[in-house]
């Protein structure tokens, strides 16, 4: 996921700047994420996340669990934007 932009929701920016566990959690997990260790995703969508990176041909979606809730960090197709999300933003 080399020259990838990183972006957020307002929610998760906005609970990140005045939650610093909450903060530390998203840095992992991004760093989870770009090291294509997909977190609390099911087996079935880490496989289709693994074959996404292979062949480039779907979107990456991984999950992960925070003190605040799950959230989502999602690349699509062909893109270079990665975004992190809360579940009820998806």
């Amino acid at each position: 996921m080399k020259g990838t932009h990183i972006y957020q929701t307002r929610g998760i920016f906005e609970v990140c700047k005045n939650n610093e566990k909450f903060y530390k959690e998203v840095i992992q997990a991004l760093s989870k994420f770009l090291t294509c260790d997909w977190g609390d995703t099911s087996l079935a969508d880490k496989r289709l996340n693994d074959r996404a990176i292979k062949y480039g041909d779907d979107r990456i979606v991984a999950k992960y669990i925070t003190s605040k809730g799950d959230i989502f960090i999602i690349t699509e197709v062909g893109s270079t934007i990665t975004t992190i999300l809360f579940a009820n933003e998806y």
